[in-house]
């Protein structure tokens, strides 16, 4: 294998943060987009949780969690020091937003497969955190300090979905949220790894990403 091959599906918020970063840090690698629902037995084979997103740097060397996948691309290239200062303080944000914000979002998200609670409670449980990061918003330009840090892309994914569940609600709401989620909506950033691409299939000519012509 000439480069790295990412299993992708465009739409999960753990592949949008590692595709963000692989861009951010330059990485050429084969992009092999899948169907959640019709996951490929090439996942399966090197990754049995068959999860997205994969990275396979080489033919041993699997990542399969997104911020690992995240923090390697980093280590290459880290240019404008995504993950170089307050480390520690990025970590407590981002396990904040995997091991708790997460289960809630999809609770919120998903709250007709969750009756125990009403949609209203499903909601509250969300605020808590939103309500936290719109106030440190509120005097800075991003979560960590005034630059761009690895923790704002490794939860920016999650606060979109969660604003999509109600968008007129959560704009009034979260001001100062919802002008740093537009910023990122709105960068060539995320535009560029929001580009379509064809479900892979192993007949399919190879589509390769940051590659210049």
């Amino acid at each position: 294998m000439k480069y790295p091959i990412l299993y992708s599906f465009r739409r999960c918020p753990y592949a949008m943060r590692a595709r963000m970063t692989l861009s951010y840090s330059g990485i050429i690698y084969e992009h092999r987009e899948i169907l959640l629902k019709n996951r490929p037995k090439d996942l399966y084979d090197i990754s049995q949780k068959g999860t997205v997103p994969v990275l396979r740097i080489k033919e041993s060397n699997i990542l399969d969690e997104s911020l690992d996948i995240m923090k390697w691309a980093l280590k290459t290239s880290d240019d404008d020091n995504w993950y170089k200062e307050d480390i520690t303080n990025q970590d407590t944000f981002i396990s904040g937003n995997d091991n708790n914000f997460k289960s809630k979002l999809d609770k919120y998200k998903y709250h007709i497969r969750n009756p125990e609670l009403s949609f209203e409670e499903h909601r509250i449980n969300v605020i808590e955190f939103l309500k936290k990061y719109d106030y440190i918003l509120k005097t800075q330009k991003y979560l960590i300090n005034d630059k761009i840090s690895l923790a704002d892309i490794a939860i920016f994914p999650f606060i979109r979905q969660c604003a999509n569940v109600d968008l007129l609600w959560f704009k009034p709401s979260f001001p100062n949220l919802d002008k740093w989620l537009e910023n990122f909506k709105n960068s060539n950033l995320f535009k560029t790894i929001m580009t379509k691409f064809p479900i892979w299939e192993k007949e399919n000519n190879k589509i390769i990403i940051n590659k210049s012509a």
